[in-house]
């Protein structure tokens, strides 16, 4: 099949989220993400980049959507992004330790990776895994 258009990779994930500073402590703080460079919109918001991948936090108003990451709370097998960590495990008990709730505790996939699922200050469902 001949396809259309050829995409390269992922440029980034956008998220609209209620409470921006909580978000920022979430994405930042608690997953060590770096805030970058962010053009002036005329909305709130913050660009964060963690290695090669860029996330959008858009502040909820009037002419966005809405922050609905909610509606997946509690399942891990509906829309979520995942992260790429060192170690799955460890990831984990570091969240447990900084009282981070898990969404479950880290299972281990068929294919041997590790996965663990938080949400952010929105509900929307985080993936961390790891390879082994």
């Amino acid at each position: 099949m001949q396809s259309v258009v050829q995409v390269h990779r992922i440029d980034h994930a956008s998220f609209v989220v209620r409470d921006l500073e909580a978000s920022r402590r979430f994405y930042v703080g608690v997953l060590g993400m770096r805030e970058v460079s962010r053009p002036a919109f005329s909305f709130g918001g913050a660009w964060l980049r963690a290695g090669h991948t860029l996330v959008h936090l858009i502040e909820e108003h009037d002419q966005s959507a809405p922050a609905s990451g909610g509606e997946s709370a509690g399942s891990t097998r509906c829309d979520h992004l995942a992260f790429l960590v060192d170690d799955a495990r460890t990831a984990a008990a570091a969240l447990k330790a900084a009282a981070v709730p898990l969404l479950d505790d880290v299972k281990a996939r068929p294919d041997g990776a590790f996965q663990v699922f938080v949400l952010d200050p929105d509900g929307h469902a985080i993936e961390l895994c790891s390879e082994h």
